[in-house]
């Protein structure tokens, strides 16, 4: 893929929501699709062409509201339980008023696959025109996830908007140095990551290592995670230097921030130079 400089800025939203963990609970599911909805409404109003979604931001199914030894007892998924119809109109509805506003969405739900493979925990591309023209699954599963919940993904993906280069990063991606390297090495702009998680500890640790990647690969991180009071982790956008520009409410309630993706030289000339030394290293 060839080497690709921005030379314009970039409005985009990101998103702190809701999640809930039971799928088969109708009401909870029509509830976070509704507040995903409003939010695609709100950075739509904002000037936002974009908007980011965390991990579960419909729906993040919980091992033991999965598990077929459940409720107490982790074990193999029973992915029969969700209610998969009610996730596919819900999604469906999305994709519809994305095309309406004219926005680009990034949503993350379960991506069913015939039984009795397990879905893939995924994250789906939504045109300004509604169209779905993407789906990103996540590749570096947690043990629980590998295990008992979900297929891996093997693919990196890509797409851009008004001259800007996305790529995609789900779950525990995040953690795992070597997604970003190869979305350098495919000239992406920024990363957005969807993340969902409830541990104080692993989030500070999630926070730190994404300003380290964004400064490491001259990028910028755009981070949609969980409404989750006391979690240590709000949703944010962190620059190519490695810095927060904006991040959700500090205590932690449901919101979409807007900010501006900007270029500028020396970015662009830090950027350049990694590529071509690692292109030359690795010849």
């Amino acid at each position: 893929m060839p080497d690709h400089n921005p030379q314009n800025t970039l409005r985009i939203a990101v998103a702190q929501s809701t999640v809930r963990q039971d799928p088969t609970d109708v009401d909870g599911l029509r509830a976070s699709a509704a507040e995903v909805r409003r939010f695609i409404t709100d950075a739509a109003a904002a000037g936002a062409r974009l908007v980011h979604f965390a991990e579960g931001a419909i729906c993040f199914p919980s091992k033991f509201v999965m598990s077929e030894l459940g409720p107490d007892e982790v074990g193999p998924a029973d992915w029969n339980k969700a209610e998969w119809a009610v996730l596919q109109e819900e999604l469906d509805q999305i994709v519809a008023l994305s095309g309406e506003l004219g926005i680009w969405t990034v949503i993350p739900l379960v991506h069913q696959l015939p039984a009795p493979a397990r879905p893939y925990n995924s994250m789906y591309v939504v045109s300004d025109q509604g169209k779905i023209v993407h789906r990103y699954d996540e590749r570096r599963l947690s043990t629980t996830k590998v295990t008992w919940m979900y297929s891996e993904g093997d693919q990196p993906v890509t797409f851009d908007v008004d001259g800007w280069r996305f790529g995609l990063a789900l779950g525990l991606d995040v953690l795992f140095p070597e997604i970003f390297t190869e979305y350098d090495q495919l000239a992406v702009d920024a990363v957005l990551v969807s993340y969902a998680s409830t541990g104080v500890s692993q989030n500070a640790q999630v926070g730190v290592q994404a300003r380290g990647t964004a400064a490491n690969n001259t990028c910028w991180v755009s981070i949609a995670t969980a409404a989750n009071p006391g979690a240590g982790l709000e949703s944010g956008v962190i620059d190519p230097r490695g810095e927060w520009v904006i991040e959700g409410p500090a205590d932690g309630r449901p919101a979409v921030v807007v900010t501006e993706l900007q270029s500028d030289e020396v970015t662009l000339i830090g950027r350049d130079f990694r590529r071509k030394t690692r292109a030359r290293v690795s010849s």
